[in-house]
């Protein structure tokens, strides 16, 4: 096969460089080779089964168009402040007009109008106060709230979008290998399991999102493609019920705090906060099963959940930061016996495990049925573990009962990050007619920052 550009990966960032391309009135050929399915033919049985069924070949919740955005809360942080480097490489100005175009286009297929964390001026200096005296950065940042179900409307949209107008997509092909010669990509290897394709194309734009950082990692040492190792996160996803965080609910919607506790002054951050949410579950190909957390427009829960990470950075001579955190996580499973361990933030002070009959006395329901309860602690590292504890903590004084006894831990909350891929600020790679954009390139995290980062690459390529 033959094409112009071809991107690898259907997540925000390949396909807002399509997008942008063909809003730019382009007539190149575009192919996006995605391993999943089209959006309409992704679901997830645990809806119906009420447990993970670990889906082969791989977890719908992960992959296919619009990668894990259409199963996520579907929150857009409108904040270059939120969702990675990517100012660092292109300046705070543009990335900042970036995310306002993008926002554009989700609004265009559809985006709720309203913006959350916005106003509420007295509340948040309130709020920005007590974060201060617990030693916490509270940082602003609106939000548009998809919602994991409006997501799928959206993506859907574009989606049709991008075909109506004669953009090939590739579903069910992963792809295997770059094709490169004297210094240069030629294209791409793709396969379905039974046919082998060679893709070549004049540009090769690498987007497979966070879910093929692994796969990217070892692309990098195999073709020394220019890279540095990056940050792994490693943490839990804590649920509390609804009453306890109210008021920040209410006025910031999702409360992004940022400390740095003692003894080991990591950066520890809260993340993805879902009012009125369900704690999730995503395998991932190596069976790794990993938590996360969902926000529905519509259908709500009594609890909010959010994510708590603490930043690993790794220095010479260990270079595999993602190896490190997929083993806390196999140990985690090993424990949960496959499952997503749950454990009460009194237990883990008491120096017990968690009893399920236990969980079922408590004010605070579970919204994961088939986590299992347990003893976070016997996997998680001791500097991680002894961050979240005191984060948690600091976060009690600006929310009050956040560290109660009953406050659930969820574990493995891991975020992978690929190794930060070497570019210029037209995202080049040092291998000539490669470029690497979104979570994959190690320079975004999230929706919005992905997006416009595709949106920059498709003004280049255009």
């Amino acid at each position: 096969m033959k094409s112009d550009v071809a991107i690898v990966g259907a997540g925000p960032a390949g396909i807002f460089t399509a997008l942008e391309m063909l809003r730019l009135g382009s007539k190149k050929k575009i192919l996006i080779i995605e391993k999943g399915q089209p959006i309409e033919k992704r679901s997830c049985p645990k809806s119906k089964t009420k447990i993970c069924m670990n889906c082969k070949p791989y977890c719908h919740i992960t992959t296919g168009f619009s990668g894990a955005g259409a199963f996520s809360d579907g929150k857009l942080s409108l904040s270059c402040e939120v969702g990675g480097d990517l100012p660092l490489l292109i300046g705070e100005e543009l990335a900042q007009d970036t995310i306002e175009y993008a926002d554009g286009i989700y609004l265009e297929f559809g985006a709720d109008e309203k913006v959350e964390g916005i106003g509420n001026t007295e509340e948040v200096k309130e709020i920005r106060k007590r974060a201060i005296q617990a030693g916490l950065k509270l940082v602003d940042c609106p939000i548009r709230h998809l919602g994991t179900e409006k997501a799928h409307d959206i993506y859907f949209a574009i989606e049709k979008h991008l075909q109506n107008l004669g953009v090939e997509m590739l579903f069910g092909y992963e792809c295997s290998d770059l094709i490169l010669e004297n210094g240069r990509c030629l294209g791409v290897k793709a396969s379905n399991g039974i046919k082998e394709l060679e893709v070549l194309s004049d540009k090769v734009v690498i987007a497979t999102g966070r879910r093929g950082a692994d796969w990217f990692e070892k692309l990098c040492a195999e073709h020394k493609i220019a890279h540095q190792p990056g940050t792994v996160d490693i943490g839990v996803r804590v649920e509390v019920r609804n009453e306890i965080i109210e008021r920040v609910n209410n006025v910031l919607y999702e409360s992004k705090l940022i400390g740095y506790p003692k003894p080991f002054k990591n950066k520890v951050r809260t993340f993805c906060q879902n009012p009125g949410g369900f704690v999730s579950q995503e395998n991932y190909d190596n069976d790794l099963a990993v938590v996360n957390g969902h926000a529905y427009k519509e259908q709500k829960s009594d609890n909010t959940n959010l994510a708590i990470l603490c930043s690993h950075n790794f220095s010479e001579p260990f270079n595999q930061p993602i190896s490190y955190a997929q083993k806390v996580g196999e140990l985690t499973n090993m424990l949960g016996a496959g499952h997503i361990l749950v454990q009460r933030f009194g237990d883990i002070l008491d120096g017990k495990r968690t009893w399920q009959k236990e969980l079922s006395q408590s004010n605070l329901r579970p919204t994961l049925p088939d986590a299992v309860a347990g003893d976070i602690t016997a996997a998680m590292p001791y500097r991680s573990m002894v961050n979240i504890i005191n984060f948690i903590q600091a976060v009690d004084h600006v929310v009050p009962g956040f560290a109660s006894h009953e406050t659930l831990l969820y574990s493995p909350e891991l975020k992978f990050y690929s190794n930060r891929v070497k570019m210029d600020s037209s995202f080049n790679t040092n291998i000539e007619g490669l470029h690497c954009l979104g979570d994959s390139s190690g320079w975004t995290r999230g929706l919005m920052m992905s997006s416009a980062m595709g949106v920059l690459m498709g003004r280049k390529l255009v």
